[in-house]
């Protein structure tokens, strides 16, 4: 069974720096794009930042300049790093994968359980 597991998440304050990684096990054919979210207390889900199997990026407007996703394709492992951290910032970051796994199932989208990251000023 495939699993994605996060790490780094952790209490900082304002203006400090934190490195999320997502790691994927299991049995995977193939890893397509990978991607970290958030949700923020009241809030929904949304895109923090994303990669493409080729190494194209995405970011949410609001994290661009500060915030760094990478893959790592051998060790089949995303990671966000994050800069100059802000309140605002807080929020349970979650890993997402698309994931080929078999050929019946094709490419579907993986969740972590996910990790608390929490800015304080």
């Amino acid at each position: 069974q495939v699993q994605l597991v996060e790490s780094g998440g952790g209490l900082v304050q304002a203006g400090g720096s934190l490195r999320l990684s997502c790691a994927a096990s299991g049995i995977i054919f193939s890893v397509s794009r990978l991607g970290w979210y958030r949700q923020a207390p009241g809030k929904q889900r949304e895109l923090v930042a994303d990669i493409s199997s080729a190494g194209s990026t995405n970011y949410a407007d609001s994290v661009k300049g500060r915030f760094t996703i990478s893959r790592d394709n051998d060790k089949k492992t995303v990671y966000l790093q994050m800069n100059s951290l802000k309140p605002e910032d807080t929020a349970v970051y979650y890993c997402n994968a698309q994931l080929h796994v078999t050929v019946a199932l094709g490419i579907r989208d993986y969740w972590g359980r996910g990790t608390q990251v929490t800015v304080s000023s």
